[in-house]
Parts: C-alpha cells; structure tokens; sequence
C-alpha cells in the first residue's frame, strides 16, 4: 500500500535547502502579523560588523535567535526580528586603509570625503555577504525593518543623546590620559585594550644629582623603567612621604640622564615602598598613574610621541625614530655613557589594541568623555526592581553589577573619519564651543570637531534607535519596545550589553530588554579559541556546504548549556547530520504509506491500541518538555527530549510496530494507524522546525495537505486527553521484555531467524495480561513460537535456561544446547551488578536533602518509584543466581 513519494531515499542537504529560503522571503512570512490581538514579542539582532564574513560565533548566536523567534511566531506572538549592521568605526576603517595601502594610497592622499565614500563602498560589498550568509542560515529577519548604525534616523538618535548628555553636564570635554592606539590613530577605551604577556625588560638607569649631593655614598639614585623612551617626558622623581629612607632626600634635584634636565625629588603616596628600589620616576604625559601624581604636584606634561608612536621634537637627538628604535638608541646611549648599571629581562603584561593588535601607548590627549557615575547607578538601581534585566545564566549579573560599580569615565572620541562626527563645533576667532543637533547658523565662522563617537556609542542605543526613537510615537517604537530577549555572547557585557541598559534607562525610562541570554565562545577540538594566528578558524559557510544549515544549527543549538563554551566537533556534526538523515528515512516511510489520507485526522479515542495510546502519551511530553525548556532557553535539554523521542520512541519502536498493523488485513486498524502515523510526524515537524527550518519544511510539505508553510503553523500544544500513565508503563514493560530478549539472542547467538520459546514468570495479574494481550507484537520483535506467562508455580521452568530480569517479571528462554552454568552465572552476576550500581544512586538520590526538598514533588515521587523498581530487580536477579547455583 506504498505510494510513489517525491523524496530521495538519502537526505542530501543542497537539494533540500535549495530554494525554500527566498519563497519564505517572497510570501513575507518573517514579517510581524499585524495583529493587534496578538501578543508582540521583539529581538534586535546583534549587529554584525560590516568587516567581513560572518564566523561560527555570529552562526550561533544567530541560531538561538532565530530558533527563539521561529517558535513565538508558531505560537501566535506578533514577532519582530529586527535585522541590521554596524558601521563599527576603527574596524571598518582599518580594514579600508588595508585595501588601499595594497595599492599605495593613504586616506590622506584622498581626503575625507572620498575616503569616506570607499569605506561605503566597502561596507555595500560586504553587507551584501553577510545577507547572503543570513539566507544560508535560514535566518527567519524581518528584512522591511533592517537598519545600519549610520541610517539617517539611527544618526539623528545618535546626534540627540550626545547633546542630551552633554546638557546634563553627563559629557566633557578634557585632557587626560587615554589608550592609544598608533597604527590607528585614536583613543581607545579601556575595554578595547587586550593584554597579553610580552618579552621585555627592567632597565636599571642612574640618575645623577645636581649640585654635586651625594647619598649613600653615591653621587646618584638607581630608577627602574620599562620604558625608556618615555624618560625624555620625566618631569620628577617621586618616594612615598612614610619612606624614611628617602626623607632627606624630598626636595632635592636630579638630572635625567640623556636631557640633562633637572628635576625635583618629591613624595607622594601613588608610590610603593616595597616594590623596587621606592623611588620611581614620574612622567605625566605618558602614564595614566604618572598623570594623576603630576595634577597633584603642578607637574609640567611633556609628550615626547607624535600620533604615530614616532618621537617628537621633545625627544631630542631621537626626534622621527620609531618609540621602539628610540629605545634601543637610548639604551645604547645610556651604556655607553655608564648610566645603566644593568638590565633584567623580563615577561610582563602590556596593552594591545583589540582593533589592530599594536602595542597602546598612554597619551596625553584632549578627548570627550562620558561622566559614568550618575548612568552606572541608574543601571545597578534599576536591577533591584521588578523592572530588572534577567540574565541567563543568572551569575551573569554579578559580572555586570561588579563592573557597573568600579566603572571609569568612557572615552567616546576616536580620531577616525568613519563614523558620527561628534556634533560639536568651536568658533574660529573665540575658541568657544558650541554643541548642538544642528550647526550653528553663522558656520563660516565655526570649525566642527573632526573625531567621530566611539561606535559602541551608536550601537548602545539600538535596542530604541532602531524602533524610531526618539519619536516616541512610533508605532515600532510603541508595540515592540522595550524588546524581549538579547542573545549575545559573554564577552561583550561590558562593551555591549551595559551600555545598551544604562542608555535605555536614561533616554527611555525602560529597560532594552527583558532578558539577555548569554552564550560562551566557541573553541576548537581541543578546547582552543578560534583564531587566524593557530590556523584552527572554521567557516560555518563550508560547514553548511558539507552537512546542510539544519545539522549546523542542531549541532550549535544542542552543544552546551547557556554560559558555557562550545567545542566544535566534525564528529558531532556527523551524528547531527546522522540524526537528520533518520528523521528523512522515518517521513519518508510514514509518507509513503499515506496512501488514502487527504489530512490527517486522529481516529476516536476508543479506537486507539496500546502502541497508539503510548505515543500519543510520549508526544504529549515532548511537547510540554521541549516548551518548558525553550521557555528557560534550555536548548540542549530540548534537543535531548526531541532526540530521545523522536530517534527511539518513534522511528525504534511506534514505527516499527506500525508495520504489523499496516500489513494485516484490518483496513479500519490501517487507516487508524496511517492517521496517527501521519499526525505525529505533522507535530513532531512543528516542534523541530524553529531548530531544523529547512528539512521540516520540505518534508512538511510533503505530507498530505497540512498548510502553506511550517514558519506561520501553529505551534504543538499539551493535549490533556493524550496524557496516559497506564499506557506508558505497558509499553514500557513489553519493550524492557523485547530488549532482554533481543540481549539473550545476542549473547547466545541465536539469530533472529530461528524461533524461540517464551516463558514469562511473574506474580502480577496486570502484568501477565499485558504481554497476553500484545502476543502479535511480542511476536513480530522476539520470533516466540510459543509465549507462556504464569506464576513460578505455573510454569515448568527447566535449569537450562536463559534469564533476565525486568520490572516485575522475569523472562526465561530454554536453550539448552546452548547454555553454559558458568557463563549464566558470570552474566547474572553483571546483571546484578548494575541494580546494586542502580539502588545506591537512587539511595544517594534520595539521601540528598537538598535534591528532595527543592525537586518537584513528582521528580521526586518518580525516583523513589525508581528505586523501588530496582530493589525489586535485584532481590529477583540474586533469586535466580542463588537457583542456579544449588543446581551446580
């Protein structure tokens, strides 16, 4: 009774995939309902970089997006996914200046307005990329709301919350001392500056006194640096006020070596006396501590670095040298003259770009800076209310509380040109300045300032920006914000994820989002970070070209609990793609036996046979298990609950059952079977389809009429009628009854096509009428030419018989010929083994406090049933060792 189906008998990806994405784009099926009825839900995509191609982390994150929109739209929510790029400043324009370079050109020689009009260029070239790596993914975004950090409206936001900020006294404008970044040219924050260990030195450099002052017996002091190309920039030497070393030295002057300039001696309590000699040298234009000593003392700051870490015209004999040229010149310098009495090399911690990964300087620079304080306290208050923002996993919110309470101003000038130039201008003949949304009206006689706002800056507002704000009449803005769920990873709460909540409490009144949802980072086999410097980059491109975009995502949504890093696994990917090949080869049998269904109707309750009734039962709790673990962002949990039922209790046991019925000569029985065949499939589809879009949706459509599309189907719900206890543990018995055999088979190497005699001892009336009743199935998976089920007194059980022990009974299969004492008692000894292994983890289980006070009642009422249940197999498995060992 098959039927001709138009799908291959082995699941190949590119065949499946090809196709569906754009149809879903032409329908409009990823676009809000429009229903007012219904309740909204709203994510704001991560705005990807326009740097380059997208990695497996954007692949992740963007699968547990999509995954979570998928589902509230099959649910009925009015869904946003709100799709969109970001300009990301020193990136951008890094990588631009690295294209032109190849080909010999500086921004310089081209100006900034044509500079500017190559990195749009660039950032069309590679938007265009990225859309077609969301398309691959099967990313179900709303593309008629997608915004761009530079968008007109997104700029305007941007324009307002600067003037906003700095009308509050919130923003300033001051020289201090900021991250550098040399190849760049701009400030960096201090998030933006990664530290590694470098090879490096400690230089022991004399600094001789003036006026012919002797200590010790010396006409100098001994000062350590690192750096020594900065010593043209000190300004004094410094010890701690407590130091009685050195009191009588407060107040004197030394010469730095190499200037000859002379220098006071002064105290102050920056400086630890334990470490080193106690007395460092203080240059306040080139060290953030150096800075605050030299505000405190009047301090001269003298910059000794042009823009590019070249030497300026304050270094001297090195002017034009490379910082790191310098310091090997003037440590030779310093040798030659005998001012350096010795060099200690050593490994130490130094600050590198994240953008560009050259070593920072600390510079004396005038930049803008937000004043952190009353916006940190705004956040941390806000999280001891009802309005909080969730964090999942929730020790989350300690990172962010911690950094929140020990927060620096944030530096938000970079002296880049791609970007929001800051909306400030300063007047031509009077040096005043001028902040505001628009220019001021006599601007031949204003010069506005040439720094773009940090790109963080932008992108902290896009949770609001992007929803018309700050037109608060919007309908985007109105229906959609705040949002509902952030998916991102860890390691940008402090760039990220913090500055999106103290801008939308201060600009909106509300938080961005309800709940942010953190993801680790993925990392190699062996549990490496994914880097170009190691090689072991992966492009989730070729990963999808191999195993399909459904075995990617199954594989990222079901490796790792929220929180936790993810170790990318070719041999995970093959058991996902495995998994999906199961799932085709299943529909592929329950389709083609649908000859006759037009739609799939499940058949009167009473009509239903036990195998029915128990995957109906086992359906039921997938559903109401996978949504509950969606609802705690659970995924890998809801993986295992689907894999579980889909791979042994559907395709291993219902469909293998279905076949007795479907080929025996009861037509109303087929028909029932087809339906209930045909029915699990169409919600088992349902349930996998926001994890797998693209094989759910073929295989869906390729089923009797069911609808136009899995992406607007209705969601599988809990049927109260379908939940059955009884029916679960008897089919629970009948399969723990064919395994043992199928194991007894296996050991005794008798093969399935030989048939065997079946003797069932047991004390329960329930459970003799239930392998009684279900004699066709015992039949068709354990080959039993005879089945006999009776009490030991009953039965006629021979010595020379294979035994297992199962829940309440015990299985017998004379094979006389075959069976060793030895090797019967060797494998009851096993068997019982494993229930003593099984008891005591019960018992422990159980003898937990904690496990038995916070468990659900039912989680802890269905452990003690466990135990029971093992006590019982292994008081009768030492039974039947102890039988056959009288008979020995």
């Amino acid at each position: 009774m098959t039927k001709e189906v138009n799908m291959s008998t082995k699941y190949n990806p590119t065949e499946v995939e090809a196709g569906q994405y754009q149809r879903w784009l032409d329908e409009d099926l990823f676009k809000p309902s429009g229903d007012q009825k219904a309740k909204p839900y709203s994510i704001v995509l991560p705005p990807p970089n326009v740097t380059g191609k997208l990695h497996l982390g954007h692949a992740w994150d963007t699968t547990l997006q999509d995954m979570i929109i998928r589902q509230k739209r099959m649910q009925g929510f009015d869904t946003l996914w709100l799709p969109g790029m970001d300009h990301a400043g020193i990136a951008t324009q890094a990588k631009v200046e690295a294209r032109l370079k190849e080909q010999g050109i500086s921004r310089y020689d081209l100006g900034r307005e044509k500079f500017v009009d190559k990195v749009w260029e660039w950032k069309d070239e590679y938007a265009a990329t990225i859309h077609a790596q969301w398309a691959k993914m099967g990313l179900s975004l709303d593309y008629g709301h997608e915004r761009f950090t530079l968008d007109e409206g997104l700029s305007k936001a941007v324009t307002k919350v600067f003037v906003d900020l700095y009308n509050k006294g919130l923003i300033y404008r001051g020289e201090y001392i900021i991250n550098w970044d040399p190849q760049a040219r701009t400030a960096l924050s201090d998030i933006e500056v990664i530290h590694q260990d470098d090879e490096g030195a400690f230089y022991h450099v004399k600094y001789p006194f003036a006026d012919g002052v002797t200590f010790n017996g010396k006409d100098y002091i001994e000062i350590a640096t690192t750096r020594p190309e900065t010593m043209m920039g000190d300004v004094a030497v410094a010890v701690h006020p407590s130091d009685e070393r050195y009191k009588e030295l407060v107040g004197k002057k030394i010469v730095v070596p190499l200037v000859n300039r002379e220098v006071p001696i002064i105290a102050d309590q920056y400086v630890d006396p334990e470490f080193g000699t106690g007395m460092v040298k203080i240059t306040p234009a080139h060290d953030p501590n150096d800075f605050q000593v030299g505000n405190r003392h009047d301090l001269e700051r003298i910059n000794t670095m042009n823009e590019d870490a070249t030497m300026n015209e304050n270094a001297g004999k090195y002017e034009g040298m490379d910082r790191f040229e310098a310091r090997k010149a003037i440590v030779k310098d310093l040798q030659d003259q005998d001012l350096m009495i010795n060099i200690d090399p050593i490994v130490h911690s130094v600050g590198h770009s994240e953008r560009t990964g050259v070593q920072v300087e600390a510079r004396l620079s005038t930049q803008w800076f937000v004043k952190m304080g009353p916006l940190a306290k705004m956040a941390l208050d806000n999280q001891n209310t009802e309005e909080k923002v969730n964090f999942v996993p929730e020790r989350f919110e300690g990172t962010f509380n911690h950094w929140m309470e020990n927060i620096h101003d944030w530096v938000i000038s970079r002296q880049l040109w791609w970007g929001h130039q800051i909306p400030a201008w300063y007047n031509k003949q009077t040096g005043e300045t001028y902040v505001g949304e628009t220019a001021p009206e006599d601007i031949e006689n204003w010069q506005q300032d040439p720094d773009v706002l940090d790109t963080w800056f932008s992108s902290a507002l896009w949770p609001f920006s992007t929803m018309g704000w700050p037109d608060v009449d919007d309908p985007d803005f109105k229906r959609y914000f705040p949002t509902n769920t952030l998916v991102t990873g860890y390691d940008i709460i402090f760039f990220w994820v913090s500055r999106m909540i103290f801008q939308s409490l201060n600009f909106t009144g509300k938080r961005p989002f309800k709940d942010v949802l953190l993801h680790g980072l993925i990392r190699d086999e062996q549990g490496r970070k994914m880097s170009k410097s190691l090689g072991n980059g992966i492009d989730p491109m070729d990963v999808i070209e191999k195993y399909g975009a459904d075995a990617l995502r199954w594989f990222l949504s079901n490796g790792t609990t929220p929180g936790q890093d993810l170790r990318f696994s070719y041999d995970k990917m093959d058991a996902a793609w495995n998994f999906i090949n199961k799932i085709w080869n299943a529909s592929r049998y329950v389709i083609m036996n649908l000859d006759g269904v037009d739609k799939p109707e499940l058949p009167a309750k009473d009509q239903w046979q036990l195998s029915d009734r128990w995957i109906l039962s086992r359906l039921n709790e997938t559903v109401e298990h996978v949504t509950r673990e969606f609802d705690k962002y659970n995924f890998g949990e809801a993986g295992r609950a689907l894999y579980d039922f889909i791979w042994n209790d559907f395709c291993d046991w219902y469909i293998e059952m279905s076949k007795a019925t479907l080929q025996s000569d009861d037509e109303q029985q087929k028909k029932n079977t087809q339906n209930i065949l045909a029915y699990v499939l169409d919600q088992t589809l349902r349930l996998l389809h926001p994890i797998m879009p693209f094989v759910t949706e073929k295989v869906w459509l390729s089923m009797p009429h069911v609808g136009e599309s899995l992406v607007t189907a209705d969601y599988p719900v809990v049927h109260d009628e379908f939940k059955d206890t009884a029916a679960e543990k008897q089919m629970q018995l009948l399969i723990e009854l064919i395994k043992s055999v199928r194991n007894i088979r296996s050991e005794a190497n008798a093969p399935m096509s030989s048939a065997i005699d079946l003797l069932v001892q047991t004390d329960s009336k329930e459970v003799a009428q239930i392998f009684n009743d279900n004699w066709t199935y015992i039949n068709r998976f354990c080959h039993a030419e005879k089945l006999e089920v009776g009490t030991s007194e009953e039965l006629d059980i021979p010595t020379l018989a294979f035994s297992s022990v199962i829940t309440d009974a015990t299985v017998y299969i004379p094979l006389a010929e075959l069976v060793d004492l030895n090797d019967e008692v060797a494998r009851l000894d096993k068997e019982v083994a494993k229930f003593e292994s099984e008891v005591q983890r019960a018992e422990k289980k159980l003898g937990n406090e904690k496990f038995v006070a916070n468990a659900p009642a039912a989680v802890v009422a269905k452990q003690k049933e466990s135990l029971a249940d093992y006590q019982a197999k292994l008081q009768a498995a030492n039974d039947r060792l102890a039988q056959i060992k009288a008979q020995m």
